[in-house]
């Protein structure tokens, strides 16, 4: 089986100033999913930010832009949109029971309104309510299970994503009520802090909970990255890597761009003997629209 890469462009947790090139505007982050298509992924998972304060933002014109852009020039590269922002709490010290400045959480619907008016090949879906960092993740299976329906309404294949393993309980627990379709498409997300530790363990357990038949793709936070695209190829997942992810090519050293990860990745795959599938054989093997 050919192996899919996904490239992740720009997330909501990398800070403006980080990297000189991080991709901010929907003009920088179509180019950085268009290279990154050119070096060899197949699927680009895309967050939006504003583009004068480069900070992340939900707004769906800057969507739209972004996948009119990449459509523009490559009909058949595998948009996958995030739905992750608007699940972060952070309590106010003087009373936890209010929200500190930071917080995003809002309803559910309002998270995943530009899948169902933009309906991309995939839109990402986030199990975890966890501490993550200083702050708390919240997806309730009540919430899950409306942003779920909005996501199956526009006809778009949800990637379950699994930040630890009280995450994969909940996704058997949905495909039995028939909030997901089975066997399911799902992404294993390590090296957050307090979430799944980025070891070759850690993956092959979560690897051996899925659904008879999953897809799965695994992938690592920071230095760990690229040692997660070798193990996450020899257990026979799909890789992800980008600058969502990780901003380095090699200790210290910035990578030029996305593009330079993805190849990097595709060198570790093919050097292990693997193949990497092109946006055609992904979207045969995810069973989405050819274009």
């Amino acid at each position: 089986m050919s192996t899919i890469i996904t490239c992740a462009i720009t997330g909501n947790i990398v800070k403006p100033g980080m990297h000189p090139d991080l991709p901010i505007t929907p003009e920088q982050i179509a180019k950085a999913c268009l290279d990154a298509a050119d070096a060899g992924a197949a699927a680009v998972h895309i967050h939006v930010r504003d583009p004068q304060t480069g900070m992340p933002s939900m707004e769906l014109g800057l969507y739209a832009e972004v996948m009119e852009r990449i459509r523009s020039r490559n009909r058949h590269l595998i948009i996958n949109l995030t739905t992750g922002p608007g699940g972060r709490f952070i309590p106010s010290a003087d009373n936890p029971q209010v929200a500190a400045s930071g917080s995003t959480l809002m309803l559910p619907e309002r998270r995943v309104e530009h899948i169902a008016a933009l309906r991309p090949d995939i839109a990402t879906l986030d199990l975890n309510t966890m501490n993550s960092g200083s702050d708390v993740v919240i997806n309730t299976p009540a919430n899950v299970a409306r942003m779920a329906k909005v996501i199956r309404d526009a006809g778009v294949k949800p990637e379950i994503e699994i930040f630890d393993s009280g995450d994969l309980n909940m996704a058997h627990d949905l495909i039995k009520e028939g909030v997901l379709e089975g066997p399911g498409l799902f992404s294993f997300v390590l090296g957050v802090k307090y979430g799944f530790s980025a070891t070759p363990a850690t993956m092959a357990y979560a690897a051996s909970q899925l659904p008879q038949g999953a897809q799965w793709t695994g992938f690592g936070i920071g230095r760990q990255a690229f040692p997660m695209v070798a193990q996450a190829w020899l257990l026979g997942g799909h890789v992800r890597v980008g600058f969502e992810d990780n901003l380095f090519i090699s200790k210290g050293q910035l990578a030029k761009d996305n593009a330079e990860l993805v190849s990097r990745a595709r060198l570790i795959v093919e050097s292990l003997g693997g193949a990497i599938a092109s946006p055609q054989e992904a979207r045969d093997m995810l069973g989405l629209k050819q274009f």
